[in-house]
Order: structure tokens, then C-alpha cells, then sequence
């Protein structure tokens, strides 16, 4: 108990200080905000530890995926200024069906927030098995980009225990 209280005084120390607004009305919501994020975070350690799935990732291979995805996000949105600034501006627009080879929901979770954080594509539904995605300007390697973004989360998962 005494580690939650400690948790929750340094969340809200750090919202505190980062805020930096000190309004009665602010500052209660800022500790309740603090008191919340302890109490779900509590709540899913003990749904984790009483035997529900426990889902891994591999994290060596995981920090070589995030450097790669900094990468990409710096050229999709290289590519999507130079689109923007030019004057006729000739966008592709387009609805994509992207299949998904994850196992587990973390997985796929990685994957579409993988997409949408690149600049000129966002997830707008997930189905069993494959994204709807929206493409900004759509071409046909975006098909194969998408295809080793794919892969490259699947190999950093390391499946349920």
C-alpha cells in the first residue's frame, strides 16, 4: 500500500511540475488523474499475475524495431511535407486492406499504432486478420512496405505464456 501512495505522490509531483498551472480545480484533477493511473495500473497487474495471458516481447529485437520505425516516420514525413508543399498537390488517396500476421493482441495493437504514428497512413478498423488503412498518397510499394512492417512486429513478439 505504502508503494501505491509513493507511486501516486510522485505522479502527481511530476504532473505538478511539468503542468506548471496551480489552480485549486487544475490540481485536484491532476491528483486524481495520479490516484487513477495507480489504481488501473494495480488493476492490471493483478489480472496479470491471477493467470490471464501474460504477453511478451522480445527486447532486444523490439528496440531494433522502434530505431527502424524512427527512421520511417522521419522519411514518410520527409515524403509527406515535399507532398504537401508542392502547389498542385496530387494526392492518391486510398483505402488499403493490410493483413495482419500477429498472434497476439499486442501484437497487432504494435502494428497498427506502428501505422498510424507514420505520417500519411492511419488505421481506421481493425477486423480479425487485416487493418483498413487510409494512405494519403497510395502507391503500389506501399503494399510491400506494409508487408515488412508486418513482419518486423511479428518478430518482435515472443507470443502468450
Amino acid at each position: 500500500m505504502l508503494r501505491k501512495i509513493i507511486t501516486a505522490l510522485v505522479f502527481f509531483a511530476l504532473w505538478l511540475l511539468m503542468s506548471g498551472i496551480y489552480k485549486p480545480m487544475i490540481v485536484w484533477l491532476g491528483a486524481a488523474s495520479s490516484i487513477l493511473a495507480v489504481f488501473v495500473t494495480d488493476r492490471m497487474n493483478r489480472a496479470s499475475v491471477r493467470g490471464h495471458m501474460t504477453i511478451k516481447i522480445k527486447p532486444f529485437a523490439s528496440v531494433g524495431y522502434w530505431l527502424w520505425l524512427m527512421v520511417e516516420i522521419a522519411k514518410a514525413n520527409w515524403a509527406v511535407t515535399k507532398l504537401i508543399l508542392t502547389p498542385e498537390m496530387k494526392l492518391n488517396r486510398h483505402m488499403i486492406t493490410v493483413p495482419n500476421s500477429q498472434v497476439t493482441d499486442l501484437g497487432a495493437t504494435i502494428f497498427a499504432n506502428s501505422i498510424t504514428l507514420t505520417p500519411g497512413t492511419i488505421t481506421v478498423e481493425v477486423e480479425p486478420g487485416v487493418f483498413i488503412v487510409h494512405a494519403l498518397d497510395y502507391s503500389s510499394s506501399d503494399m510491400d512496405a506494409m508487408a515488412d512492417m508486418d513482419r518486423r512486429v511479428t518478430a518482435i513478439e515472443s507470443g502468450v505464456e
